[in-house]
């Protein structure tokens, strides 16, 4: 299973919110780019990048920061925030990002995500973000009536490469992962599930390997690691594969710890 650090940008920094609330936004790092670095050295095999601007203004704002940091490492980067339109998305992915990631067109627009699924073949990833199972949308600042498990289904009939699910309550929290309604979306559909919001340990992680058979093939952690709850290397060695050809034996813990 893949450990997929989160990097998200906030007025061009790096910084971690409280379930979704911009008002308890926690600066980490004021350069993305040397946190992406941090990451890829310490045996990540993908980056998980969220423009909260972007997801807040609609369309995307740290276009030029999320260049620098694909220019800065040499694995997978997958983005997230803003991406309502067609050309955003194209935009996007020029850049040498290689998935990108939409929630609220999802719910709005699903003839959308047919669209880019047939232009874009295995780079159009659905991030379904839910309180209480049903879907937010617009940088999490509404509500829909969608249910989660719908929505997975609608998308992954509609050719997504795979769905990103958060649950909002548990995001930033370090309160673990919400397992059961984890199970309930791997089980709704035949596509990859990453799971995002809560991991706090090395423990959660085991406990969503458990679900791996099902379909959930990866876990996005943030907050975790940058207060060093989460080691990433050690993470790695637990539940999946990391790049350790290229880390020291005696590499040490994050440096955001």
């Amino acid at each position: 299973m893949e450990v997929i650090p989160a990097i998200d940008l906030l007025d061009g920094r790096c910084v971690r919110l409280y379930q979704g609330d911009y008002a308890q936004a926690q600066t980490f790092d004021e350069n993305p780019v040397a946190v992406a670095r941090q990451w890829s050295s310490q045996g990540a095999t993908r980056l998980h990048l969220v423009d909260l601007d972007g997801a807040k203004a609609g369309h995307p704002v740290n276009l030029a920061v999320i260049e620098a940091v694909v220019r800065a490492v040499d694995i997978p980067i997958q983005v997230g925030g803003g991406l309502r339109d067609r050309q955003s998305v194209a935009t996007l992915l020029a850049t040498g990002v290689q998935r990108a990631i939409l929630g609220t067109v999802a719910v709005e627009h699903p003839d959308l995500i047919a669209q880019l699924c047939q232009e874009f073949p295995g780079q159009i990833v659905v991030g379904i973000d839910a309180r209480n199972g049903r879907v937010a949308t617009r940088g999490w600042l509404e509500t829909s009536e969608v249910l989660a498990t719908d929505l997975a289904q609608q998308m992954a009939s509609l050719g997504a490469d795979a769905i990103i699910y958060t649950d909002i309550h548990r995001d930033g929290t370090l309160q673990g992962p919400n397992l059961e309604a984890m199970r309930e979306l791997a089980n709704a559909v035949n596509i990859p599930v990453i799971a995002s919001g809560g991991v706090s340990s090395v423990t959660d992680l085991l406990s969503l390997l458990a679900l791996e058979p099902l379909g959930v093939t990866g876990a996005i952690v943030g907050r975790a690691l940058y207060t060093g709850d989460v080691v990433l290397k050690e993470a790695l060695r637990a539940v999946g594969s990391g790049r350790w050809q290229d880390v020291p034996p005696d590499f040490g813990s994050s440096a955001f710890a």
